[in-house]
């Protein structure tokens, strides 16, 4: 498992090998946080969430990855592919940054559907 100082270390080099027009007007950033953090709208304690985008107008715009969500979804695998899966929650969040700032709003539908696939296919779905 990866510790914490090991995933920011990881962290750092993944944003550091991405263009950095990628981070025009992300002016807070990428932040990792030791949290675990849950869906507000699971059904049970299985729907974490790894990464968000935020656009605040006090703070700005900055991505926030949940190092507490990471180890507990993939805290098993190995080095490697716990690098890539933080990998792929960051290029995630970035995209949304970047889709909000054309004004598109792909990704955030595609998340829905990913959050209603979840409730479809949930053992303790509500009928």
């Amino acid at each position: 498992m990866m510790t914490l100082e090991e995933t920011e270390q990881a962290l750092t080099r993944l944003v550091e090998s991405l263009p950095e027009e990628i981070f025009t007007e992300l002016n807070g950033g990428v932040l990792l946080k030791e949290e675990m953090k849950l869906h507000p709208h699971r059904l049970s304690d299985d729907l974490y969430i790894l990464g968000e985008y935020h656009r605040d107008r006090v703070f700005g715009r900055y991505v926030v990855i949940y190092y507490g969500s990471l180890i507990r979804a993939f805290g098993h695998l190995p080095p490697e592919a716990f690098e890539m899966e933080l990998d792929r929650v960051l290029k995630h969040e970035l995209t949304h940054h970047l889709e909000n700032r054309a004004g598109e709003r792909d990704l955030e539908i595609e998340d829905q559907e990913t959050l209603l696939h979840y409730y479809v296919h949930h053992p303790k779905r509500k009928t």
